[in-house]
């Protein structure tokens, strides 16, 4: 058992579960439920979650990045701030971060067929459009952007405001698999498809296609190359290092996800067997 003062808020116990002991649960059963914490106010039980949690699921960063929020002291709660990263709210609470109130909305998770000329941003004062602009207010939830396309990309493009589910899979450890067809200026040599392969240096790095192929036996000029590199025009610089201009260049696959039955710059719903596979990483 545990007592803490939130910040602005009278004296309350918060008690862990333990099925050894009495719970507050009518009748005195034991709370067997695991994992979870429980405020009890008014006779009511009110579930606890840890802070970086409710950052989360606010769709603002991953949980990994909510600790980093939390130790810089950018987050208050019920209007102090809070450091500790072991800190534990309620649905209730009002958890600001910048002075901006958060809220645990409802998940969802959205699958976009990206056009040209549409930034991946929520916001840039610079960009004429943003891929925001193509949900408009038909999803009440406030998405973002998993990862980056650039202006002139398009395809495959994962927008929600599940931060957990973000962080994993823009983080190089979960090794998720991008596949994209590009169009280039000229035919490419199969010695240059094998260079691909081993290896191409930019910035100091050395970038290492998982696959690549011809996307047309016909057409040399285009090419199916499958990476988990995230650096930023990656395929780009990768092709012109090599002496080739990408003329188009289009993403068929993220993370188990493709494009398939939706048009250019339309989008839909994740079901519920995509969003699972997500969530367990197969991809």
């Amino acid at each position: 058992m545990e007592n803490r003062k939130p910040a602005g808020r009278s004296v309350k116990k918060y008690e862990r579960p333990d099925a050894s002991k009495k719970s507050s649960r009518p009748g005195g059963r034991p709370d067997t439920r695991p994992g979870k914490s429980f405020l009890k106010d008014n006779n009511k039980e009110i579930e606890l979650i840890r802070l970086n949690r409710f950052i989360a699921n606010s769709g603002v960063c991953s949980r990994r990045d909510a600790d980093e929020h939390i130790k810089n002291g950018l987050i208050s709660v019920n209007g102090s701030v809070v450091t500790d990263l072991g800190t534990k709210v309620t649905y209730k609470d009002e958890v600001k971060f910048k002075n901006k109130r958060l809220s645990a909305e409802k998940k969802v998770y959205i699958l976009m067929n990206k056009p040209k000329d549409y930034v991946t941003t929520v916001e840039d004062p610079h960009a004429e459009h943003t891929v925001l602009e193509l949900i408009g207010d038909s999803c009440p939830e406030r998405v973002y952007p998993v990862g980056r396309l650039d202006k002139a990309t398009t395809g495959v493009l994962l927008l929600t405001n599940d931060g957990d589910l973000a962080g994993k899979l823009t983080h190089p450890k979960y090794k998720r698999r991008k596949i994209y067809h590009v169009f280039l200026d000229n035919p490419v040599t199969k010695n240059d498809l094998l260079k691909l392969t081993e290896g191409i240096e930019l910035d100091g790095m050395t970038i290492i296609a998982d696959a690549v192929s011809y996307a047309d036996p016909d057409d040399k000029s285009q090419i199916g190359i499958e990476l988990h590199s995230g650096q930023n025009r990656v395929i780009r610089r990768m092709f012109e290092s090599l002496g080739y201009k990408v003329k188009k260049l289009d993403r068929v696959y993220f993370a188990g996800l493709t494009k398939k039955n939706v048009q250019r710059g339309k989008w839909r719903y994740l079901n519920d067997k995509e969003v699972s596979m997500l969530k367990r990483g197969i991809f």
